[in-house]
Order: C-alpha cells, then structure tokens, then sequence
C-alpha cells in the first residue's frame, strides 16, 4: 500500500517538529512524507532542510490550509493519503492500523480513528457527541464534523470522485468534504485512539472566528443543491440547515447584524417552502 502523508503548516516550526516525529515512529512507515508551507515566515523551512531532509517540502503564498492541502494531493504519488494537522500528532501504530483493517476490508476507501484530547495541555474526555462512529454516517455529519483530519486515511479516488477541498471555506472545509464523502462512501473506523489531538492554542482557525456554523450552512446549502443526495439524507441536510440557520440568525439579530440577519431570514423562508413541498410530495 502506497501512502503519502500530507502535512500543511503555517508558522507552528515547533508543533510540525512533534508532528512529523510521530509520522518517522511509525511501525509501518509512509511511502512518501509532503509538508505543504502555508507561507510560513518562522524557521519552518530551515528546521525541514536540516531535521528532516526526505520530507518533500512544499513553499506557497498564504492561500489557506484548503490550499495547502489540495496543493499536497495534487504533488503525492500515493494511492492512498494520509492528512496530518501540524499541531497534532500519530500514535506509533495509527497507519499500521488502519492498513490491516483496509486489507481486511478491501471495498473500503476511507478509514478514520478514535482521538486522544489534549486541551491546553491536559487529556480530557470529549463529550458523547463526538465519540466517532462507521458504516453510512452522513446523518451523522451533519451536526458538526463527525471525522478528523488527521485521523484519516483516503483512497485518491475518492477525490477523483467527489473533488478536493473547497478553498472559498476559511473553515469548516473539512466538515464539507466529509458530507460529500460520508454522501457516497461508508466509512470505516478503528475504535482505538491512534492520535493525539491538540486545542487550545491561540493560533486554531477555531479560536479567532465567531459564528462558524455560518460556513456549515454554505457547506449544507451546497450538498443540497448538487441533488445528489437520497431522499433521506436530503430531508436530513435540508432539516440541520433549518436548525443552524435559525441559531445563526438569533446570534446575528443580538449583535445587531441587520443586513445579514435579513439574508437568512430569506434564506430560512426559502428552504422552509422546499422542505414542506418535499414532505407533501412525500
């Protein structure tokens, strides 16, 4: 099995040290290693040259992590990728994992892991919610982001398939990919944490943006409209988008956002008419 692991970075010179430890202690060692440089200005590229010389190393403007990522697939050779964020980190055995299970599953094309949470510092246990789950799970998805990046290994044409990463999400383009995957593919799971997953610092996309459910409800607007989905998963997409939306709006409406709150009143309206005309029909 042929496995590119790819790596995008953005002035964490430290955190990508840890992270790419963790990928070379691997029992089952990748094909290749791509570090995607976000437009670092720290020593990212110096502690690359001189600690870690077979990783292929990759410089692009800031253009953000979905640029960096698509950057990484389209320069891999692999058959399979591996995404690994520059501030987590693999347990010895993640990829060794995953490859038996795939062999022991040959149909499959995606498979993700269980987490170890690490928050300032200190492991704690994440709620129920997010505890991670296989089989068909887009319905699953659909609330908040069901897989982790880096927890993932992912047959390339699955990308062929379904296409890269959307590089108009600053955010949340990881929760649109895996509607659009979990929307044609079942997903395969190792129940065990194989990674160790970092928050807390001040540099996640997470902790600078307010409102990013925003971003889910242009992902849920987009995987209902491309008129893919079964009748079910449609009535699902079309009821969290309801949902979001209508939080969203009380959020904006409080901040006095009047203009962007007249935009989702719309766009609740708009979606409420196709969900009630859906259910007559059904």
């Amino acid at each position: 099995m042929n496995i590119s692991v790819i790596i995008p970075t953005y002035n964490r010179c430290e955190l990508l040290r840890r992270a790419l430890l963790s990928v070379f202690a691997q029992t089952l060692l990748a094909t290749e290693v791509l570090v995607i440089d976000d437009g670092s200005t720290d020593a990212t590229s110096i502690m690359l040259r001189t600690e870690f010389p077979a990783v292929r190393y990759y410089y692009q403007q800031n253009s953000g992590i979905s640029s960096a990522r698509n950057l990484g697939i389209q320069h891999s050779t692999g058959d399979w990728l591996a995404f690994l964020d520059s501030d987590d980190e693999w347990l010895p055995e993640k990829l060794a994992r995953q490859t038996a299970a795939l062999a022991a599953n040959p149909d499959s094309k995606i498979c993700h892991t269980e987490e170890q949470w690490i928050r300032n510092g200190v492991r704690v246990n994440p709620a129920k919610k997010y505890a991670k789950i296989g089989g068909w799970i887009f319905t699953q998805c659909l609330p908040h982001c069901a897989i982790s990046p880096s927890t993932v290994l992912i047959h390339r044409s699955v990308f062929t398939a379904i296409g890269l990463f959307d590089t108009q999400l600053p955010v949340c383009e990881d929760y649109d990919l895996w509607l659009r995957i979990s929307a044609n593919y079942p997903v395969l799971l190792i129940e065990e944490p194989q990674i160790k997953k970092y928050g807390g610092h001040a540099d996640q996309l997470s902790q600078q943006l307010w409102g990013m459910d925003r971003f889910r409800i242009t992902a849920l607007q987009k995987i209902i409209e491309s008129q893919q989905l079964t009748a079910e998963n449609q009535q699902a997409a079309l009821g969290m988008l309801l949902t979001k939306a209508s939080i969203y709006l009380n959020g904006i409406t409080k901040r006095g956002k009047t203009e962007e709150a007249d935009y989702y009143r719309e766009l609740i309206e708009r979606y409420t008419l196709i969900i009630n005309s859906t259910v007559r029909v059904l």
